[in-house]
């Protein structure tokens, strides 16, 4: 299978990026959803420990996809409609707001951030940002929702594809 993409089907490197981001996004949910419904129990203690990096790590991903995508932008699959290529672009803008505002937020937070063990960010030492606190507050819980429901439109919109026989079936160039 070849690296890079084609007009017809997504190379490995997209693929790999896709499939395994979908994974640490389905992880992401889980531990978001065990926050907001099963607080102070052992099943939110041992998805929520994970967010923040896995975010992090999410981001990393998403700005290495963003720049991939770029690089094959004259070789990838064609849109099958204007619908989906806007909505790809609003993923892409989600994928990447999303973390961005957490760690705005987390920079404008008391806190150091050390994913993996990596020093990102030292803390402010008990004094808080409240401009980079409340607008991170309000678009990154709300944002995340918004991105499950697109996603779960995402998935109706290829079974779609799949089903109908005057539609292009987009499964294969994403699967294999």
């Amino acid at each position: 299978m070849p690296i890079q993409d084609s007009n017809d089907r997504y190379g490995t490197v997209s693929r790999v990026l896709h499939w395994g981001m979908a994974l640490l996004l389905v992880w992401q949910f889980l531990s978001a959803g065990a926050h907001a419904l099963l607080s102070d129990t052992a099943v939110e203690e041992f998805f929520w420990g994970t967010h923040k990096p896995l975010g992090f790590l999410l981001f990393v991903l998403i700005i290495l996809r963003a720049l991939w995508a770029l690089i094959n932008l004259s070789r990838r699959p064609p849109s099958v409609s204007l619908a989906a290529r806007l909505g790809h672009l609003a993923f892409y803008a989600l994928l990447l707001g999303i973390p961005a505002f957490a760690l705005l937020r987390q920079y404008g937070g008391d806190k150091p951030f050390e994913p993996f063990g990596i020093p990102l960010m030292g803390g402010l030492g008990g004094e808080e940002i409240e401009w980079m606190q409340v607008p991170a507050n309000l678009f990154h819980g709300w944002a995340g929702w918004l991105l499950l429901l697109m996603i779960v439109g995402h998935i109706v919109m290829v079974a779609r594809h799949r089903k109908a026989a005057d539609q292009t079936d987009v499964l294969p160039r994403m699967w294999g």
